[in-house]
């Protein structure tokens, strides 16, 4: 049965690319040479791929490009709306695979899913999949879903811990004083020592907890399922994700780091009552998504210097309507939901796809960052 729920597998059935070994898959590709593997050379089924995504998108080169794919894996069809395919042809070939990579997918899956019963597996070319889920996907116990965790979480944890510097070294003051040609010494804070509390610890969150504890600071987490993280050596306290505990975190928390993915159930998850929990010097760090946080909540909270800041890449609507007062305040470190953008990112998460998955998927074994569509990651 591969629509097994992620809390019933081992960490090694997820994918990072600072910990976990490349497999090529060991058999001829189309260009008729191969490369070394443990994988069996035997292809056990083929992959005929729908690929939901811009033909210009470059990073899904791999692909498209001749000799790109390994023997029995073959693109049959390309579009981004419902209207651009054929499925009475999908039908006929038994189309098993969809490669998913265009931010509005989710009505053209669903139809796709509807209408060619043959298809196994979804393959998300990002870490969230709520840009896909529907009833028709949460319906669907037949079809593995899979996403391309791993492949952005160290950027995101340099972020988190450049956010922390920003405040607790004061760099807005530093920016402002070299602007004025002003010397002026004053007292910062100490990162080591400080707790960080993660709200999501996934790759993501647990990323982020490494590179923590390298700087010195106690790490509380927070996940639905507490077992998977009993002797993590990054975590100094685990927690289940109930409103309690939650409210626990946010009132130790020095940074509180939100990297949990938006769900029916994360949604609004930070609300008046939690923000209300948090220290009066304490910052907000936001890497999952925007509607996880009650925006105009966090706005007042920000204006009346409830917290000390907020350290935010993602935002309830992007781009950021410019009327925002998000804009205008002074205590409030802002990105274009780009802190995971690297120039190669979206070339990687392809490249897991057709270099890790993908052969599982020919020669029967288990795929990789299998999700549950039904929680919705």
């Amino acid at each position: 049965n591969n629509n097994k729920s992620p809390s019933s597998l081992q960490m090694s059935q997820y994918w990072n690319r600072e910990d976990s070994v490349p497999r090529a898959a060991n058999l001829p590709n189309n260009s008729g040479t191969s490369s070394t593997s443990t994988i069996t050379n035997t292809v056990r089924k083929a992959a005929k791929i729908i690929c939901i995504s811009d033909p210009n998108d470059d990073a899904n080169a791999i692909l498209h490009a001749e000799n790109s794919l390994p023997d029995g894996a073959m693109v049959i069809a390309r579009g981004i709306t419902p209207d651009d395919f054929d499925y009475d042809a999908l039908r006929q070939v038994n189309a098993n695979v969809i490669f998913v990579s265009h931010p509005k997918a989710r009505e053209t899956l669903a139809r796709i899913l509807k209408e060619v019963p043959s298809v196994e597996w979804v393959q998300a070319r990002s870490a969230g999949i709520d840009f896909i889920t529907s009833p028709t996907l949460s319906a669907s116990s037949n079809v593995l879903v899979t996403n391309a965790k791993g492949c952005f979480s160290s950027t995101l944890a340099e972020y988190t811990m450049m956010a922390c510097s920003y405040f607790a070294k004061d760099l807005p003051r530093l920016l402002k004083q070299k602007n004025e040609k002003l010397w002026g010494k004053y007292s910062v804070e100490e990162i080591r020592g400080k707790t960080m509390g993660i709200v999501g610890y996934g790759d993501i969150g647990r990323a982020c907890a490494k590179l923590a504890k390298a700087y010195g600071m106690n790490i509380i987490a927070l996940r639905r399922d507490p077992t998977r993280s009993k002797d993590d050596p990054y975590i100094d306290t685990i927690m289940k994700n109930d409103t309690e505990s939650l409210h626990s975190l946010m009132s130790q928390s020095d940074y509180v780091l939100i990297s949990a993915p938006l769900t029916e159930n994360t949604k609004g998850l930070i609300d008046a009552k939690s923000l209300a929990c948090m220290k009066s010097n304490s910052v907000l760090i936001n890497v999952g998504r925007g509607p996880i946080i009650d925006e105009e909540e966090l706005i007042r909270c920000l204006k009346e210097k409830r917290i000390k800041g907020a350290a935010l890449d993602v935002f309830a609507i992007e781009p950021l309507p410019q009327e925002s007062e998000m804009w205008n305040l002074d205590n409030v470190l802002m990105s274009p939901h780009n802190m995971d953008q690297t120039e190669t990112f979206l070339h990687e998460a392809s490249e897991f796809f057709v270099k890790e998955n993908l052969p599982r998927f020919l020669h029967g074994e288990d795929l990789l960052n299998p999700t549950d569509q039904v929680a919705g990651y």
